[in-house]
Order: structure tokens, then sequence, then C-alpha cells
């Protein structure tokens, strides 16, 4: 049986972030062949492209975790109508210098969790041309868009029974798009 490693970023660093917990309790949902690496972003210098032929020794983890997953599982918020800029940042970095990007090929998935009503619909959408540009095939249907609101866990921070039904849908598109991609 194939061995697929996700490389998860979460586009929110905030301790308590919806996304981290989001992210976290969809893994509960994936196959014993799915195993997940959290990518870190927070410690990454401000993208310079004076840098590209000297990147840190952060930069350099980064695009070598990206590297040896079979596939990215994106969790942001929505700030500004938009993606994160450490979100941003990270992207930036693993797709530099040009023509060598790590997000190449590697099947995506995004979703997002909010206190908003629309969840996070904007930033996944300008997070899905940024992935388009870069060339990371990225699941289009289902999407999710998941309200942050009580009820979306159970008191052990489970996913509860009617959120894990509609994410398990999502969830097994994602893993479908992977083997059909990586």
């Amino acid at each position: 049986m194939a061995q697929y490693n996700i490389a998860v970023i979460v586009g929110s660093i905030r301790k308590d972030s919806f996304n981290k917990k989001l992210a976290r309790a969809l893994e509960k949902l994936f196959p014993a062949d799915f195993s997940f690496t959290h990518v870190r972003i927070d410690d990454l210098p401000p993208y310079n492209q004076d840098d590209d032929g000297n990147p840190s020794a952060e930069v350099k983890r980064l695009k070598g975790e990206i590297k040896a997953a079979q596939g990215l599982l994106f969790a942001t918020p929505e700030y500004n109508r938009s993606i994160p800029g450490v979100l941003k940042n990270a992207i930036d970095h693993a797709s530099r210098p040009y023509g060598q990007s790590a997000w190449d090929g590697k099947p995506a998935g995004v979703i997002g969790a909010s206190v908003g009503a629309i969840g996070t619909a904007l930033s996944q959408q300008h997070l899905r041309n940024i992935l388009a540009y870069l060339n990371a095939p990225t699941l289009g249907q289902p999407e999710a868009f998941i309200h942050n609101k009580e009820g979306l866990y159970d008191a052990d921070g489970n996913l509860s029974e009617g959120s894990r039904k509609f994410l398990q849908t999502w969830v097994d598109a994602y893993v479908a798009w992977v083997k059909k991609h990586a």
C-alpha cells in the first residue's frame, strides 16, 4: 500500500488557531495510509529576492518539507478578505527562485474556518488563484467554508457528528484527488 505524506500549512500562527484545530480534527478522518507533517511558517524571514541565492535554514526546511510531501493541505483564516501575510510569505519563499518552486505539481486541498458566516470563502479563492499559478492542482469541489461556532466540535475537541459527516465528504474527495495527482 502506498503511503501519502501531506504537508499541512496552517495560515494562522495564533496559539489557539481555529484552523490549526480544524486541521488536527480533519486528520482523524483520513485513511491509515495518510500521514501529516505540520509545516512551520512562523519563523520565516520576510521574503526578499536578494536572499534567493542563500536561503535561510528555515526556508530550506520549508521547501524540503513541501518537496517531501505527496500532497498539500491548506487550512487558512481570512484576513481583510484575503490570505494572511504569513501564509503569503511562506508561499513566496517556497516558490523561489523562479523555476525552483517546491509547490510545482503538488495536489492541494484548501479549507478554512472563521467566526464569520461565510467562513473563509474569499481567502480560499485567493489561495486557489495563487496555487493555480504555481501549478499545484487544487481540489475544486466540494468547497468547505467552515463557520467556527458552537457545535462544530464536541467536548473533547473532535468534530461533532453533523460536522464530521460533512467534512468526511470533503476528506474523501481530497484523498481521491491526492491519489489521482500524486
